[in-house]
Formats: C-alpha cells, structure tokens, sequence
C-alpha cells in the first residue's frame, strides 16, 4: 500500500510539475515546490477510502470532492462549480434564473442571506437580509456546501418549497417560509422622480447591461426634471454585487476623473486599476447613496468610490464586507471559482470584512399612524415626533431611510442657494 501510494503521489508530483500558471507564483518569478509529505498524505487517505470505506467510491467523484473541500477551506467564496452550478452563475450575471431569489453566503458552517433579490418569491415572503438559513424542505444545511444548498431552493417554476431561517444577529426563534420557484427576471435599474426635481435610482445587483440601463434611467430623469437634477438618490441596499466591469461602469457614471478602485493579488495579472471617464451622466447632480447590510461586493465599489471621491453622502447601515474579487476558472466542462485580488477604494481602503461605514448613519426604522389619524413612531422606531416631520406622511412611511435621504438632499440645496 506504501509503494503505491507513493507512486501515486509521484503522478501527481508530474502532473503538476506541467501546471504552468497554475502554480503559487509568490515571488513572482519562480514556481513553488509541490510539498511530498503533504502529496502522500493526500494519497494515504484515497488510498484508504479506495480499500476501507463501507461503499465502493468513484474515482471521479472523490477527486471532486476534494477539489471542493480545498477550495470551501480557503474562504466563504471560492468554491468548485459543476457544469449546472457554472451555468447557474452566468444566469444570474445574465440578469435570469430559476429559484426562490436569495443571494447567499456561507459563514463558518452557516449559511446566512445576504440579500433577498427585488420582487422575487423570497422577498415577498419576507426573508430578509443577515437572516440564517436553517433548514430547506426540512432538511438542516448547517455544515453543508453552498453549491448544494443554492441547488437545493432550484427547480422547475411552480413547484414549492420550504425554508427555515434564524432572524438577524442572536435570533432564536426560527421563521419558515413557504416559497414558490419561479423564473427569476431580474431588471436591474429601476428609476422614479421622488418630487420635482429629485430623482431615484434603484440598483438591485451589477448584471451585464446594468449600466446600458443605468444610463437610459438617468436619461429618463434628466428628461423629466428639464435637463437638471435638484438631487439623486443611489440605492444600493440589499445590492450583493456582481459583475466587477459593470459596477466600475456604474461608478463612473457619476465621476469625471481620478480613480475607482483598485486590486492586489499575488498573480501580475490580478492587479487591475481603473479610472473614471469625463463625462458625469448625472450632470453635477447632488447625491446620497443609500446602503445597508445587505450592500456587498460591487454595491462597496461604488459606495467606496463616490464616498472617497467626495461625489456623494453615504447614507444607511455599514455595508457587508466583501472586498475580494473571484476569478471564474475552467476546468473541463466544470471550474473553480477563486478569489484571486483584494479590492481597495481611491484612498486606499480595504473593505474585506468591516465594509463601508456611511457618512450618516440611519436605523432601519418604520413610523406608523395613530389610531386617531395623526402620525406617530412606534417605540422601538426612535423617530423625530411628529411635529418635526411635517407630517410624517407617505415616503417616511413607506421607506424612513429613503425619506431622510430626500430631506439631507433638500438641506444641501437650500445651503447651496445661500
């Protein structure tokens, strides 16, 4: 067992003496030696499973499997894609899949949710940003890969599905939902005049033709409000990112000049930067991005850059904290999905971990009406009473953070006036 252990172990020592790029490149100049002790150790345990394990294994299979289990190591990121797992990602960057519309990430053994998608099955249903899946259909995913349980709230449209889930940070009492699936067509930008002369733009994930429709939506307003804006409201919440080109595009769109962002990683080729082109699609335009926690990945490539660059006030909640960039890598009709450069914004900010902390901050909070008609903010809401909001009425009901985003853009205004 010894010998052809090590002789395995030896095959593997040629095949990746050929990797080529493939190869730890630390010092940029030179490969890195293969470690033997490690290699057999690899071997010992197939050769172990091969002769021992209760079920006979397929080669394929178990190399897979340790594929998966070495990428699932390295962060809550990288990951190995099968072919239905491929086709699944560039459906979501495509802007339509099948599912329930969760965008979910794993954290240690937990699956948490980092943002139920607009107008999806999920969102109607209530799920919500930071909840933590528990269970789908009943059976616990705790512990188990994100491919599978992302595979397991798929199916045909029209077919149900359970899922459990622990609300926010210390929750206990779990929530079950019964969800539909269905063909998820996300529209990405959506656009409305808020009042004369104030616009809002609504980003729910960087796909494709995000910025295509991003700047026919500016357009749109400008149209509206006679050629310029009193103020533009960015919304980024509940935004988990997408596809790096289109969120620099989308940051652009209201920069003229200097940097986005910028990455490092260990391999020449991960080290990107970008710059903003001239023309500002928002002509000047006051802004406020909105984010929350639930704003992940390209929603803080945005919010990093215009906050660094003084080109907007960041409004909300701190964002999620993923300040890594994943390179989709093939693998004979499968790949890898590796998180290959860190991104830092035009100052020099990492986010990884603790995010963009906004400029104001703003407590997810709600105002209800009295019984007797009058406005008023519950107790746990911790609202102005309602003399100062002037009524308190319409938009701070229907959304307090965006209502508060309206009313800074007013202030800006009135000083700018002086």
């Amino acid at each position: 067992m010894r010998s052809w252990s090590l002789s395995l172990a030896a095959t593997l020592l040629a095949l990746g003496a050929g990797l080529g790029p493939a190869q730890a490149e630390p010092d940029r100049d030179g490969g890195e030696e293969l470690p033997m002790a490690e290699l057999e150790l690899l071997t010992e345990v197939y050769s172990r499973i091969k002769r021992d394990y209760v079920e006979d294994v397929d080669d394929a299979e178990l190399f897979r499997a340790a594929a998966r289990g070495m990428l699932a190591e390295l962060d809550a990121h990288s990951t190995y894609l099968d072919g239905e797992q491929l086709e699944a990602l560039r459906e979501g960057t495509r802007g339509e899949f099948t599912g329930v519309g969760l965008e979910l990430s794993r954290e240690g053994d937990e699956i948490r949710v980092v943002t139920p998608i607009d107008d999806t099955p999920a969102s109607r249903a209530g799920v919500q940003a930071g909840d933590v899946l528990l269970r789908v259909d009943g059976e616990p995913v705790q512990g188990r890969r994100l491919g599978d349980v992302v595979q397991r709230l798929r199916g045909e449209p029209g077919t149900a599905v359970e899922v459990t889930v622990r609300r926010g940070e210390g929750g206990t009492e779990p929530r079950r939902f019964q969800l539909e699936r269905g063909t998820i067509q996300v529209d990405s930008v959506r656009a409305r005049m808020l009042e004369p002369g104030y616009g809002y733009l609504r980003i729910s994930r960087f796909q494709e033709r995000t910025a295509t429709e991003l700047h026919t939506a500016l357009e749109g307003l400008l149209d509206e409000a006679g050629g310029a804006l009193s103020g533009l409201i960015l919304d980024l919440r509940n935004n988990p990112g997408g596809v790096l080109h289109t969120a620099v595009a989308v940051a652009d769109a209201f920069l003229t000049d200097g940097r986005i962002v910028y990455t490092e990683g260990r391999m020449r080729d991960a080290e990107m930067a970008f710059d903003a082109t001239p023309l500002d699609r928002a002509r000047g335009a006051p802004m406020v991005v909105l984010i929350n926690r639930g704003s992940a990945s390209g929603s803080e490539i945005v919010a990093g850059a215009l906050q660094d660059r003084d080109r907007a006030v960041v409004m909300g909640r701190p964002s999620f904290g993923k300040g890594s960039v994943q390179s989709v890598i093939p693998l004979d009709g499968a790949a890898m999905k590796l998180t290959t450069a860190r991104y830092f914004t035009p100052k020099g900010r990492s986010i990884q971990d603790d995010g963009i902390q906004p400029d104001i901050v703003v407590e997810p909070l709600s105002l209800a009406e009295r019984e007797e008609g009058g406005p008023a903010s519950p107790p746990h809401a911790r609202a102005r009473p309602a003399e100062e909001e002037g009524g308190a009425s319409g938009l701070a009901q229907e959304d307090y953070a965006l209502h508060e985003a309206l009313s800074l853009l007013k202030g800006l205004r009135v000083l700018g006036e002086r």
